[in-house]
């Protein structure tokens, strides 16, 4: 909803997906007394207490809060379990406690030992994260009623009985300390702890969330056990649940799974600090090794309930949006930075508003900073505008749109509402957004953006210090006594992803231009429709010396036509209630697009001039260069990106010029720096078409509309120039081992890499899929997982994964691994012999088993997915393919016998030619 926010993620810290404990201990029962029998729990009838647009509340005698939004249009169902307990409620010498113990709920119970195991098996989209004001753990998945009713009594079995235990605490402890090392490789996130520390005197909101070092590494298990006991408890709970169930069904499972527990004798600890009002300017300097520039000014704000978060919201627009925004036509536009962002903290407590520039390399702060501060604190002397304030309104309120009819993303957001102090305050907000008024936004924007509440620069001592109002909590029921619910959304069909069912309703043809077309029409939630536009062009020979020219007219499609200015492109997005992404380089283009099933063929029309008419401006050219030179600059100082750049150059057999050539940093950011409008625009002339395009939709629309729209859209798109693909066969490559040394870097990154002769319409393609499903696929119980992650806690992320090709046989093995420095010796080791050992000893049958459940499990769930289920269509009619390939190699999966498996593992993987690159502070 938020669409300017951008949060650093060290600010939102989450457990990896598919995160996996193996270890077990002595559980830790909650300390109740006289438990009331089970007969006595279900006699005691839930609460019903409201229902908001679709959204059903009801409590259990416990004190559970359950929301339920059934939604039959999507066939996966989200759960969400919220607790009201973040880093907000840690006392001194408990920082990080809170996400130190969504950690150690993964590590399982005696019932479930294997938490993240289980997960995988059932194919479930499974995470966790800890914030401010609460912690939450959900899942996505599939519809199964077996796997929905499991995942509850997971949640409720996992709320008090799962092991907290010194073990496990002590394995896990190296991996957070290698989150703490990864966020200490972001200089942006540094900056934004150092700023909020320096904002907060006394509130907890000025402590990362992750923790201090010394508190982590020497907590006490016997205080985190304590911390659990008091937070983790159902009168201190939300569970929702959205999408595909029956609701009677899913509410008995509830009161079943959760009426067990009883409700806690104890009472919640009461928190009272808050800061009192900032009486001058406060500033912080950080100096750390690499990136770019950066700038923030951050004011405090009243708490998420009050009345002018909606005003701050509108604020956020006004002034950190792109391109409208007042920052970026002030500091972008001007070339004083390279870009900038906004973040609104709506809190519990009294929160912040954020807004940052990052500046291009060798540009001027000390201008960039004069203009952010004279832009952010001029609102008194340059009033809002009735227009700029429209314009926020319709964005932020598609935003929203957007969100509440995906019931895969609503479940969750409704998190911060609850994290707030009620979940209505998710439709609060909106209805206030809907009514905010010039006077209202003008009148927060002056109390609130003035120098005396800024934290940014320097005390300046005046005799008339002026001030912004003081800090009070916001009397919740009577903000919510005016509130009237609206009403509940229309729902959706139910959809089947099974692929012969799907093969059956996808109607494929083509137009006269060439395009081919493969259209699945059905009814959505909120009416909305996902499709994917792809055009291909040129040639291996017509391309050369072609690559950066592609990429920037990619990047420059939505920043103008001849008759539309970038902002009026960004208005009509916003009224067409669309999302699109353009993507691409110098053999084609990718137009991704979400809207409703009114708008799409107006979409369509917008987005066929786009491609028909870019204005290719010097200024958007010089904008988008600065923006591009400044994420190379960053890109050159972080182990991830310095590595994969040495091993796509390690052995490249192509010359300068030749898109499929690897370039230094030093080649793109001279390519970059070289590109002329001239050369954009003779480009597009030559070879922007429709004669060689795909295009694909998923959801509500009319067909007859969309192939109208379609054909109007591509009778211009006529450039003559041929297209062939660009072949890349195979090139073997000498083993090495690169070592790529970046000082004062805490986090370090292995990549390993292989190229594989083999394609996905190969016979042994599903059989080497599952050998690195199993030897390192994003299950948590891979083999890699395991061992480096679980059993000696070296890493916060460990994977392997094939990147296929679907033409030739030339596909690309790799793993990656992220470690402190120091223990890159035993990262190297454990790599080795557990690749060893899958080669020597093979996979068992039980992990074969486990393996084809969860793999079989996570593609029906990418099928699920309107958007996923576009771009498969898409990328079939440029090979020729139904989703009867698809059936099969589902079929093959669920076939596979463990000789085939590991057979594949040894015919395809060959340890002796691993290219290694390893990159970071690796000191001796």
């Amino acid at each position: 909803m938020k669409r300017y926010k951008a949060a650093p993620s060290r600010w939102l810290i989450a457990v990896p997906s598919m995160a996996l404990a193996v270890l077990t201990s002595v559980p830790i029962q909650a300390e109740t007394a006289n438990k009331p029998t089970m007969a006595a729990l279900l006699g005691q009838s839930s609460e019903q207490a409201l229902g908001v647009e679709g959204i059903r509340e009801f409590r259990l005698a416990n004190g559970l809060q359950v929301l339920l939004a059934p939604d039959d249009a999507k066939p996966t169902v989200t759960v969400n379990l919220t607790y009201r307990v973040g880093s907000r409620h840690e006392n001194y010498g408990e920082t990080g406690m809170a996400h130190l113990l969504e950690h150690l709920i993964f590590k399982g119970t005696p019932k479930t030992p294997n938490a993240f195991a289980e997960f995988n098996k059932r194919g479930f989209r499974a995470n966790g994260s800890t914030w401010l004001d609460r912690t939450n753990y959900f899942a996505s998945f599939a519809y199964n009623e077996d796997h929905l009713r499991w995942f509850l009594g997971w949640h409720a079995d996992a709320m008090v009985h799962s092991f907290i235990a010194k073990r496990d605490l002590d394995t896990e402890m190296t991996v957070v300390r290698n989150e703490m090392e990864r966020g200490e490789n972001d200089p942006q996130s540094i900056l934004m702890g150092k700023t909020l520390a320096s904002m907060y005197q006394w509130h907890n909101y000025g402590k990362d969330t992750i923790g201090a070092r010394a508190d982590v590494e020497n907590v006490d298990i016997g205080r985190l056990q304590a911390f659990y006991r008091t937070w983790y408890q159902p009168d201190n709970a939300t569970l929702i649940v959205t999408g595909k169930f029956d609701e009677a069904k899913v509410r008995r499972w509830i009161e079943t799974e959760f009426g067990r527990i009883p409700k806690p004798k104890r009472a919640l600890p009461r928190f009272y600090t808050l800061d009192p009002v900032q009486d001058g300017e406060r500033s912080v300097t950080l100096r750390r090794v690499g990136g770019t520039p950066m700038l923030f000014s951050a004011y405090h704000v009243p708490p998420g309930p009050h009345p002018d978060t909606a005003a701050i919201e509108m604020l956020g627009l006004i002034l950190g949006d792109t391109p409208g925004g007042r920052l970026h036509k002030r500091l972008v536009e001007a070339k004083l930075a390279a870009s900038i962002f906004a973040w609104n903290a709506a809190l519990a407590d009294p929160g912040f508003a954020l807004y940052g520039v990052q500046i291009a390399p060798g540009g001027d702060v000390d201008k960039a900073r004069t203009a952010l501060l004279a832009t952010l604190e001029s609102i008194e002397t340059e009033p809002i505008t009735i227009q700029e304030l429209e314009r926020a309104r319709s964005r932020w309120l598609k935003d929203w749109d957007m969100q509440f009819n995906d019931p895969e993303r609503v479940g969750v957001a409704l998190s911060e509402s609850v994290a707030q102090g009620d979940w209505r305050l998710f439709f609060l907000l909106r209805d206030r957004v809907r009514s905010v008024t010039l006077t209202d936004v003008e009148r927060v924007a002056m109390e609130r953006f003035q120098a005396s509440n800024r934290t940014l620069a320097t005390y300046l001592p005046t005799d008339k210090p002026k001030r912004a109002p003081a800090p009070k909590r916001v009397d919740l029921a009577a903000e919510m006594s005016t509130f009237v619910a609206g009403p509940a959304l229309a729902k959706g069909e139910a959809f089947d992803p099974d692929p012969a069912l799907i093969d059956k309703r996808v109607q494929r043809s083509s137009l006269a231009g060439g395009l081919k077309l493969a259209l699945l029409p059905k009814s959505s939630r909120g009416q909305s429709v996902n499709a994917q536009w792809v055009l291909h062009f040129g040639d291996a020979e017509s391309l050369k010396g072609q690559r950066s020219v592609g990429t920037l007219l990619a990047a420059l499609l939505d920043r103008g036509t001849r008759t539309l200015s970038r902002q009026q492109i960004s208005d009509l997005f916003d009224a067409l209630k669309a999302e699109v992404s353009i993507h691409g380089g110098p053999d084609g283009l990718v137009v991704r697009m979400h809207t409703q099933r009114r708008y799409l063929p107006d979409l369509i029309d917008l987005v066929g001039q786009m491609l028909r008419e870019p204005a290719l401006s010097q200024t958007a050219l010089d904008e988008l260069r600065s923006q591009l030179l400044a994420d190379l600059a960053s890109q050159r100082q972080e182990p991830e990106a310095l590595a994969e750049n040495a091993l796509q150059r390690h052995g490249n057999p192509y010359p300068r010029g030749d898109i499929r050539h690897a370039r230094s940093f030093d080649e793109i950011e001279a390519d970059l720096r070289s590109v002329t409008v001239e050369q954009l625009q003779a480009f597009h002339q030559r070879f922007v078409s429709a004669r060689h395009a795909e295009f694909a939709a998923v959801g509500d629309f009319d067909t007859t509309a969309v192939k109208t729209a379609l054909g109007l859209a591509i009778q211009p798109l006529a450039a003559e120039a041929p297209y062939t693909r660009v072949p890349t066969p195979l090139v073997k490559v000498p083993a090495t081992k690169l070592t790529l040394a970046l000082p004062d870097k805490q986090s370090a990154t292995l990549l390993v890499r292989q190229a594989v002769e083999l394609s996905d319409a190969d016979v042994d393609y599903p059989a080497l899929m599952m050998a690195n499903w199993l030897l390192g696929g994003p299950g948590g119980d891979s083999r890699l997982w395991l061992r480096i992650r679980e059993k000696e806690g070296l890493s916060y992320d460990v994977r392997s994964q094939i990147q296929w090709s679907n033409v030739e046989p030339h596909s690309i093995w790799s793993a990656s691994v992220s470690f402190a420095p120091q223990n890159a010796v035993r990262v190297e080791t454990a790599f080795r012999e557990e690749v060893a050992r899958a080669f020597k000893d093979g996979f068992t049958a039980k992990e074969l088993a486990s393996g084809q459940q969860s793999l079989l499990s996570f593609r029906k769930l990418s099928r699920a997915q309107d958007g996923a289920l576009a771009a498969a269509m898409v990328s079939q009619l440029e090979l020729g393919r139904t989703f009867e390939q698809t059936r099969k190699v589902d079929e093959a999966i669920a076939g596979l016998s463990l000789d085939q498996v590991n057979a594949a593992l040894r015919r395809y993987l060959h340890p002796d030619d691993f290219v290694m690159a390893w990159a970071g502070d690796l000191k001796p």
